[in-house]
């Protein structure tokens, strides 16, 4: 049986509780949700207006003006406060909410086993005989059923479709379909309120974020047809992991200020699909141009004598070519530029790129050629590289700890660690190494973050060209660029510094001009704190061989000395 929660339990975003037997005993009414448009739910954008001040970092005054070259362009998704109104953002099970009606995940059979957890034993026995009587799902379709002991009036079930990199567009647009299913039910059915989890599933193999992403601009673009037949619309979260992506990516489609509008502008992805939220692919759209409007004073065509009716229609057909032909503007037959033509071109101009002459190559830098590539395309191929990577395990390049998670900088953002010497080109598959960053990469880079690089011995190790580096960076997208506070490379020599210029002229500069060379362990101290690195034993040595032994401190933890400052 359920019982009405209190409101300051609500107000905790503790989500639901259970009893022993699993079943839940906690309604929450719609008016004890958080909507998204109340004050106190502001966004974690927030962070990008602080202000470093802890030590004088030669990047703080360079790190203004992120949204330098987006002021007069027009916004895809506006502030609406009638839209914003109607959104929620709750922690827990969506169906101990008091609503019309909540989603569903499930499969094609709608069983109990691959449906949400927890639902089917709070709804009772008889969802499952419904359900079985419903004569399955297809996958991006969704299906009604009552609700049964649950606080709401009906259960939208519906089918996520299962993840593959060769597949993604199939893949997002039958995620766009379910959500846009379940609101025409919903309307269909005569309710006005709907609480939704995550449709995509770990075991479907659906990247969180990007699926969030589809979510969020689905609901968006519906609302903005129908929403004056919805009054509430509630994201449902269960782990922290997807409670911190929706506080992230609901300001971009819903803001609910011009600042957040504008933030948005930067932050958004290159295609954010149609006036439905699907994804929209160039080589599949219809490409002929409209007739040309007529003018009032259009000449008519003089009429010289009345021709006798003919038998044969092409020779009617000829006989008024003529005559169509001034009305009809020659461009209409034309195409719009042909995709594949484009794709030829950018093919050729690649070629081209490859095969001609660069001076990076002759300083020894390696291939910097070919386009670059527009931010939709590194949006994709991000997405790919990351669903490769979840689906690996990549255990022997972590045990290589190459790259491993430090603590956080003396102004609190997450610490990369990269150590040079530990990267055996000879023996490193460089594919899966870069799957690895991907993967290691991406719960850093959706805040502002920092990369310390040990360089310490690294010299007597071969590094990889700059050709590769621009792939990687490509590859992390710009998101990455954006976040990235600062590299601090410890133990520089000549020949990184050489590299790091190249860097800087080739591939590309707002990010390698982040970097900072740090000559001493105390210098990256001031930084970093000590107690936030885990330091090889190599790098204590080369910084007392590099520096000297005078006023000589030992690490507590390695029992190494360094020079006291």
């Amino acid at each position: 049986m359920y019982h009405r929660v209190p409101a300051a339990a609500a107000a905790t975003d503790r989500g639901v509780l259970a009893t022993d037997s699993g079943e839940l005993d906690y309604v929450v009414s719609l008016d004890q949700v958080p909507c998204w448009s109340d004050a106190e739910q502001r966004s974690s954008l927030a962070y990008e207006n602080d202000d470093p001040s802890n030590f004088s970092d030669p990047l703080t005054a360079s790190s203004s003006g992120a949204e330098n070259g987006v002021n007069g362009s027009v916004s895809r998704f506006p502030v609406d406060h009638e839209i914003n109104s109607k959104i929620y953002l709750w922690r827990g099970n969506p169906w101990n909410l008091e609503v019309d009606a909540v989603v569903n995940s499930t499969n094609e059979n709608l069983d109990e086993a691959h449906s949400s957890p927890g639902l089917h034993a709070a709804a009772g026995p008889g969802l499952a005989e419904e359900c079985a009587s419903l004569g399955g799902c297809r996958t991006g379709m969704a299906k009604v059923t009552h609700a049964y002991d649950l606080p709401a009036r009906r259960i939208i079930h519906t089918v996520g479709p299962k993840y593959a990199v060769k597949y993604h567009t199939a893949a997002e647009n039958a995620l766009s379909h379910c959500y846009r299913s379940c609101f025409e039910l919903l309307i269909e059915n005569g309710l006005q309120s709907i609480a939704m989890g995550c449709i995509y599933t770990e075991n479907k193999n659906y990247p969180r974020e990007p699926a969030a992403h589809i979510a969020i601009r689905t609901v968006r673009r519906f609302l903005e047809k129908q929403k004056d037949k919805i009054t509430a619309v509630v994201f449902c979260t269960i782990t922290s992991s997807d409670t911190e992506i929706y506080k992230r990516l609901l300001p971009l489609y819903f803001p609910r200020d011009k600042h957040e509008e504008e933030v948005a502008l930067s932050k958004l992805p290159a295609d954010v699909g149609d006036d439905n939220g699907e994804t929209t692919i160039d080589e599949r759209k219809i490409r002929i141009k409209p007739l040309p409007i007529l003018t009032p004073d259009f000449p008519k065509s003089p009429i010289t004598r009345e021709e006798p009716p003919v038998a044969d229609p092409g020779l009617a057909l000829r006989r008024n070519s003529t005559y169509l032909d001034s009305y009809l503007d020659p461009v209409f037959m034309s195409l719009i530029k042909d995709p594949d033509q484009r794709r030829v071109e950018q093919w050729q101009k690649a070629a081209q790129a490859r095969n001609g002459f660069h001076f990076s190559k002759l300083l020894g830098f390696g291939d910097l050629g070919g386009p670059p590539l527009t931010a939709a395309e590194e949006y994709s191929l991000h997405s790919r590289y990351l669903a490769k990577a979840n689906n690996l395990t990549l255990s022997e390049i972590a045990d290589m700890k190459i790259i491993y998670r430090g603590g956080v900088d003396s102004e609190g953002r997450p610490v990369m660690v990269v150590v040079g010497a530990h990267f055996l080109l000879r023996c490193l598959d460089l594919e899966r190494f870069v799957l690895y960053v991907v993967k290691e990469f991406e719960p850093l880079i959706q805040k502002p973050y920092t990369i310390v690089y040990f360089h310490s011995a690294a010299s007597l190790q071969p590094q990889p060209d700059l050709g590769w580096m621009r792939r990687l960076q490509q590859i992390l997208g710009r998101k990455h660029q954006h976040n990235l506070h600062a590299i601090y490379i410890l133990h520089p020599t000549f020949g990184l510094k050489t590299a790091i210029l190249g860097l800087q002229m080739f591939v590309d500069g707002e990010a390698w001009k982040k970097v900072v060379y740090v000559d001493r362990l105390l210098q990256l101290f001031r930084y970093v704190p000590r107690e936030q690195l885990t330091i090889p034993d190599f790098v204590f040595q080369h910084d007392l061989e590099v520096n000297g032994g005078k006023g000589l401190i030992v690490d507590p933890r390695t029992k190494y000395v360094y020079p006291r400052p």
